[in-house]
């Protein structure tokens, strides 16, 4: 008998071939059987959305306004930018000949990659799954899915809307552990695009160098915030309550922690309290909202509570909250302070609802202190003084920033989003999604060109021509 993952192993390898047979009949595939494929997608995900609140609330007791928001809202944001807009985008772009090509005709054009694998990750199932497929599929390609399996209700109706819109031909997934992660990059992919830890990205980057595969990494890192005291204290505060615990502080690009002007710190952080309690009510009840949701699976829950036992005993103090229950998977919205640089909380990615609040006197001591750090996924920075602001953007390098918001640069459809460096690499998002799963394609037509005249042999009057030609352009 064989066992079940060997089969579904080979099951990767026939689809992988399938798909493989057809990218290059896509390549011949015009924009209106791109658009059909993604109307057809549309139609079936639009129709969906009653499982989509179900699965996130049964994974995360997540609120249905947080899936609109945050999974939904991007999902057809995307759609309607892409079919607006991918005509023009398929279009090759002309090129003026240089002055030492001139009798020359030269054109870009853009190309399927061929196969793709866009491994997707728990906290964003939906979002981050469908809207790199989308891009993928404007853009020409097959593709092969592989969802996260800590979230396994909206993962099972990832499922079903991929297995009732695309034949296996077009669009594939595959469910499993790291083991079939691990296969899925290790097969020779013309493109693989993978959302998740730095140190998973690492493994991902290094599976797909052995096939010289192209990748996009959109990975996370300690995102900082940058308070100073020119800013409008309640509408500051309201901000990041609500960018640091949507999703129980889930998120890649939540803050991580927060540095305050220290004439500000008393004032921001009784603030940052009363926001806590008009935005989720009070902390003895919490666990009862239903608009905060929990944390995903008990080995997340745990290596949170670590990191809050961790920083206590280094000297951490809790502002507000620090309250956890294992059985519902609950915890507070945290703030703390008096961190120690030699804490976990310090040194690693906290992605839950624990928020380090740190004080400063000078800028340059922040300044100096990031650029000794990896770079950040996201760097924000509230401030009224546009020199504050340039100077911290000039100072410091991140994936991106928002000046005087949290996180919404994401749902920019005209900007890149991505990291840099730990934080990710390439960037994704509306044309740069597009390009991120294309090919740029020189192509050059010769009409009358003098290049003919000079080939070998060299005769001195050839040299002294090459030579004034040389002379002469450059």
């Amino acid at each position: 008998m064989v066992e079940p993952k060997v089969q579904l192993l080979t099951c990767i390898d026939d689809v992988f071939a399938e798909q493989k047979r057809y990218s290059i009949e896509l390549r011949e595939g015009d924009y209106g059987a791109r658009l059909a494929v993604l109307e057809r997608f549309e139609n079936v995900f639009k129709s969906s959305y009653e499982e989509l609140y179900a699965a996130a609330f049964a994974d995360f007791s997540k609120p249905a306004s947080e899936v609109d928001v945050t999974e939904i809202l991007p999902i057809v944001s995307e759609l309607k930018l892409v079919k607006k807009n991918l005509k023009r985008w398929m279009r090759a772009e002309r090129v003026l000949p240089t002055p030492m090509l001139f009798g020359t005709s030269s054109e870009i054009v853009t190309e399927p990659r061929g196969v793709c694998l866009i491994v997707s990750p728990w906290n964003y199932p939906f979002n981050l799954t469908f809207c790199p497929m989308i891009l993928a599929l404007a853009a020409g390609n097959t593709v092969i899915l592989k969802p996260s399996e800590v979230t396994p209700f909206m993962s099972a109706v990832i499922v079903n809307i991929v297995n009732s819109v695309f034949e296996k031909k077009e669009v594939a997934i595959f469910e499993g552990d790291e083991t079939i992660a691990g296969y899925l990059t290790s097969l020779p992919f013309d493109h693989i695009f993978f959302t998740g830890s730095p140190n998973i990205g690492k493994k991902v980057m290094a599976s797909a160098a052995k096939n010289l595969a192209s990748v996009t990494l959109e990975l996370g890192g300690k995102s900082p915030v940058i308070v100073d005291d020119t800013v409008h204290l309640k509408r500051t505060a309201e901000k990041i309550v609500f960018g640091k615990f949507c999703n129980n502080g889930q998120t890649c690009i939540a803050p991580d922690h927060l540095y305050v002007k220290n004439s500000i710190y008393d004032d921001l952080v009784s603030l940052l309290s009363d926001c806590i309690k008009r935005q989720y009510g009070p902390l003895d009840k919490l666990h009862e909202n239903p608009d905060y949701c929990q944390i995903v699976n008990d080995a997340h829950f745990r290596r949170l509570e670590h990191l809050l036992d961790d920083a206590l005993k280094h000297g951490a103090e809790v502002l507000v909250g620090g309250r956890a229950c294992s059985q519902k998977r609950f915890m507070q919205p945290t703030l703390l302070t008096n961190l120690s640089c030699g804490c976990d909380l310090m040194n690693e990615e906290i992605f839950g609802p624990i928020l380090p609040i740190i004080r400063y006197d000078s800028i340059e001591s922040v300044l100096q202190e990031l650029c000794e750090r990896p770079k950040p996924l996201a760097l924000y920075i509230f401030s009224s003084d546009r020199d504050f602001q340039n100077k911290v953007v000039r100072r410091t390098s991140a994936g991106d920033t928002c000046i005087n918001q949290i996180a919404i640069h994401f749902l920019h459809e005209k900007l890149p989003f991505g990291g840099v460096n730990q934080s990710g690499l390439g960037k994704t998002g509306g044309k740069w999604g597009f390009d991120t799963f294309s090919h740029k394609r020189s192509v050059l037509k010769d009409k009358f060109t003098p290049f003919a005249f000079l080939t070998p042999p060299y005769k001195q009057s050839m040299r002294g021509a090459i030579r004034g030609l040389i002379r002469h352009f450059f």
